[in-house]
């Protein structure tokens, strides 16, 4: 007895065959969020509800005061200020120098691939590594700079904004070459036939950088404000290995507060995991609202 197929079902078992490897290859994925996000989310709101020493565990609810008690910490408004200020400085060069240097390295000429080796150097240094080797480059005492230090009777770490603008010369130097890179990608799939046209029309090169270069590389440029942002509200391991919030608790950032109250003084993870989730929201409306200006007009 010869048995047909029936019409269709060879199209139903590819399809079901389909849905069951799609399964197979997001499990992974979905395993990968599910425990190092979903799971530590929850965990973090609830301790942000709670009253959760460091050394007690759970003892109850006690929401809002968790949240209250963050609000009204000494460090809390100077540390948001300081965090803020430190975001928009370290944004605004490493986008821009980046950009720049990218403009730069992307021109054919014979020391372009040494160029772009040298400038992203750098970014294969480990953030932690970068900051240990910047605090004994600023050692008054042993530092390399030491001798000038006390000739000039300078200091890099010894007052507030040097504190500030030393530790952003450490992070421009070790991250302008990640940014160069990203916005080098932007700029060589901009097609090259866009920029012929431009010096053809005789568009010179600030109109064709103002109206050709900058509107093509918006994604780009969302991508990288993004991350620089993003990077620069969550900063902790340059400012505790430099300046451990000093001097005067001057460079302590928002991150470093949460740290502070879990470990240090009170060792209260409650009210910890409740400025955590002050952060996670901040994080969120902020890349909305980035992400919100530089969608394109017709863009809904």
């Amino acid at each position: 007895m010869v048995v047909t197929a029936v019409p269709g079902s060879a199209g139903r078992i590819r399809r079901r065959r389909q849905r069951v490897e799609g399964w197979l290859y997001a499990t992974p994925t979905a395993l990968f969020v599910l425990g190092l996000f979903l799971v530590p989310l929850f965990l973090v709101l609830r301790m942000s509800a709670s009253r959760w020493p460091l050394l007690s565990g759970d003892q109850g609810v006690n929401f809002p005061d968790n949240y209250t008690k963050a609000v009204e910490n000494r460090f809390f408004t100077d540390s948001v200020v300081f965090t803020l200020k430190y975001t928009v400085l370290a944004t605004v060069l490493l986008i821009g120098l980046g950009l720049g240097l990218a403009l730069l390295v992307q021109e054919s000429t014979r020391w372009k691939g040494l160029l772009r080796v040298s400038i992203l150097i750098p970014s294969a240094l480990g953030l932690a590594s970068a900051s240990l080797l910047f605090y004994v480059l600023y050692s008054p005492i042993a530092g390399p700079l030491a001798p000038l230090m006390q000739r000039l009777d300078i200091t890099f770490l010894g007052s507030p904004n040097a504190a500030l603008y030393s530790t952003v010369f450490l992070i421009v130097w070790r991250f302008t070459g990640f940014y160069m890179l990203l916005m080098l990608v932007g700029l060589q799939a901009i097609p090259g036939d866009v920029f012929e046209a431009a010096r053809i029309d005789g568009a010179s090169r600030w109109q064709t950088f103002r109206h050709i270069t900058l509107p093509l590389l918006r994604p780009t440029l969302a991508l990288t404000t993004v991350l620089c942002v993003t990077g620069s509200l969550l900063a902790f391991e340059q400012f505790y290995i430099l300046t451990k919030g000093g001097p005067d608790n001057s460079t302590i950032t928002v991150v470093q507060l949460v740290y502070n109250v879990a470990f240090q003084g009170r060792n209260d993870l409650g009210v910890a995991a409740a400025l955590s989730v002050m952060i996670l929201g901040a994080l969120v409306l902020v890349n909305a609202l980035q992400l919100r200006a530089f969608r394109r007009p017709d863009e809904s």
